[in-house]
């Protein structure tokens, strides 16, 4: 290519030419990407640079990371980082934030009451530990948490996912009929595994805080995180139906549990208690409308109306009164123990299987929290650490499962109730008898809002049918499945759109358009100039193994080559600007495109792309610097140039 260059100069500034420029137009020369790095860049520092293994660099980059922490200013940062309470408390607005703050305090800790000791039933333990679990990681998240306006505590989904594991683990005997004693020890060996996974969903987050690896939450599409909590919420209906009509039936787990539940309930329909029946009614005519009125004139209401605790107060005092335990055979909660249980070092005796069921409830812990948290951030004006929700939520488990606890994350229902009721920071107050059925209902009325979310499809097939086409799927594996495999499922569906989707080839040619510098693809208008003998295409797409072979053929069917056409490329320019990545494979198609272009006498010129990439394959050697130009301009005006083709014809850049 070095022999392509002449000495032809620019034509002045009152030089009649072909091309209409822009007024006040300037003039340089082109510039390949060897001349701008001479001009503008350290070109021996940047070989330096290159020439260093990446792991040498990364072990410099965190000594000196290290050593910046062990100064006095670089402990400071750090503690910031790690307690952000002391970076938003000194500026917080007392006399504007603290009474909401109480308000939504003492409204959320009401309703964490109920609802602790639901999601507990989910859990397969007593529904003393969903109070013990609504109020210890609250405590701990306040203090190491980036989201000012998550509520965490009992998480439905996650409740789910612990009550099918503990089962699995500690499967209820055959003979039904226990002892007091029996019912003891297997709520005790119960509650110890449900702790477990709590301890290990915590270890393997402060794993993840510990690699960095706070970026997997971009993996975890909305989509799949609606269609996840959308189905799960399913499972949770279902799941409550022998509660709600009195069915002592046994809890099913694995593939296809909703199904298998739904038949068993239509087998036993015939012997339902008409006592629970009818309190499953009474509740859920109290708990919809009420849930109904909140959200409709949140505006109006000072504070949200707390139906669930009014429902279990009502419950208990008329059980009380009216004994509909020994009565009717009414299932109740019984006496709850009073005080904090001893902290006790969770059994880890069957280790590897917890870690398995483990390992999912983590992913969807950090998923649904750093969600959560990104759409109040956004929506208040403040950002989120998603490494540091890691470490926030990793210790949450962990510490907590050490009182007894089951694992926990952020939810839904109560940080919407949170922000409704006025709360701005996480300054607020963390803060029987009743029937189990009562309990069942505040379960399925808490749902509403992950059902509602199914009515966001019709828009979501407007915007992107692939998105939908991932909702869809991962709802479809949740409910046939399991809330685990659905969510493997729909991570690895959703990975596999996104490789689809850089596998469909784009070139686009390209034309100049009159009176400007900007080159426009062709199909767009009618008025772009083009040369003769030149060919301008753009490729904005990856060139990565995934691609191998179809970007050769493709620039080789847009240049005609072994055809005999009437008017032959001379020069092509490829702009590479759209090209977000290249692999060792997409450089050798690049290597592999120019020598069948030398071979048929066309000169290939590539824009915006990266010579470190060349360098690194190895490759540099086979494609000569002068065909690296840093912008389509450039190159084109270096074409014209150097080449002499007809028509329009000019050296000049515009800058």
């Amino acid at each position: 290519m070095s022999g392509l260059r002449s000495t032809r100069t620019c034509p002045g500034l009152g030089e009649a030419s072909d091309l209409k420029y822009p007024l006040g137009s300037k003039f340089r020369e082109p510039l390949t990407q060897a001349r701008f790095q001479q001009l503008f860049g350290d070109a021996e520092q940047d070989s330096e640079l290159r020439a260093e293994p990446r792991w040498s660099r990364l072990r410099r980059q965190w000594r000196r990371r290290r050593a910046s922490a062990c100064s006095g200013p670089g402990a400071w940062r750090l503690l910031l980082a790690r307690l952000p309470p002391l970076r938003w408390l000194p500026h917080y607005r007392w006399r504007a934030w603290l009474l909401g703050d109480a308000v939504a305090g003492v409204t959320v800790g009401i309703v964490h009451v109920p609802q602790g000791m639901a999601f507990a039933l989910l859990t397969s333990v007593p529904p003393v530990f969903g109070l013990y679990t609504s109020f210890f990681p609250v405590l701990i998240y306040t203090l190491l948490g980036t989201g000012r306006h998550l509520s965490t505590g009992t998480f439905a989904v996650l409740s789910l996912m612990t009550g099918s594991a503990v089962e699995r683990l500690v499967p209820e005997p055959l003979e039904r009929n226990l002892s007091a004693i029996e019912r003891e020890q297997l709520d005790a060996q119960r509650v110890g595994a449900a702790a477990a996974m709590a301890f290990g969903s915590g270890a393997l987050m402060l794993g993840m805080f510990a690699l960095q690896l706070g970026v997997l939450a971009t993996f975890l599409s909305e989509p799949v995180v609606k269609a996840l909590t959308s189905g799960a919420a399913l499972h949770v209906l279902v799941s409550q139906l022998p509660s709600l009509l009195g069915l002592p039936l046994p809890r099913q787990i694995g593939c296809f549990a909703l199904f298998k539940t739904l038949a068993a309930v239509l087998t036993e329909l015939p012997r339902s208690s008409p006592a629970e029946l009818t309190i499953s009614a009474l509740s859920l005519a109290l708990l919809v409308p009420v849930k109904e009125l909140n959200v409709r004139f949140r505006d109006r209401l000072p504070t949200p109306i707390p139906g669930e605790i009014v429902m279990v107060l009502l419950a208990s005092v008329l059980c009380f009164t009216s004994s509909l335990d020994t009565r009717y055979n009414v299932q109740i909660v019984g006496l709850l123990p009073g005080g904090f249980p001893q902290p006790l070092l969770p059994s880890l005796a069957e280790l590897p299987r917890i870690l398995v069921d483990s390992l999912p409830m983590a992913m969807v812990t950090f998923a649904v929290s750093a969600s959560l948290a990104s759409i109040y951030a956004d929506k208040y004006s403040y950002t989120i650490d998603s490494n540091q929700e890691l470490l926030a939520h990793g210790v949450s488990n962990l510490i907590s499962s050490f009182f007894s606890c089951f694992p926990n994350s952020a939810t839904l229902a109560t940080t919407s109730l949170l922000v409704d009721a006025g709360g701005n920071t996480q300054v607020r107050a963390s803060y029987l008898l009743c029937p189990k059925a009562v309990l069942a209902c505040i379960n399925i009325s808490s749902m509403r809002q992950m059902f509602f979310q199914m009515r966001e499809l019709p828009q979501l097939w407007r915007i992107s049918r692939v998105d939908f086409a991932v909702w869809m799927v991962t709802w479809v594996a949740v409910v046939t499945l399991s809330v685990d495999l659905g969510l493997a499922v729909g991570v690895v569906f959703s990975m596999m759109t996104v490789v689809c989707r850089t596998q469909r080839i784009q070139c686009l040619a390209l034309g100049l358009a009159e009176g400007t510098e900007l080159y426009r693809p062709l199909r767009e208008s009618h008025k772009l100039l083009q040369v003769p003998g030149l060919l301008v295409l753009s490729y904005p797409t990856p060139l990565y193994f995934g691609t191998r072979g179809q970007f050769r053929r493709i620039l080789e069917w847009h240049l005609r080559l072994g055809e005999g056409v009437a008017e032959p490329v001379r020069v092509v320019v490829l702009d590479c600007s759209g090209v977000p990545f290249v692999d060792a494979a997409g450089a050798r198609d690049v290597v592999q495109l120019a020598s069948r272009c030398r071979d048929a006498g066309i000169h290939l010129l590539l824009a915006h792309f990266s010579a470190g990439t060349l360098t690194q394959a190895g490759l540099l050697d086979r494609v000569s610097p002068e065909q690296l130009f840093v912008s389509v301009q450039d190159a084109a005006a270096y074409a014209l140039e150097t080449l002499e083709l007809s028509g329009p014809k000019t050296c000049t850049v515009w800058v």
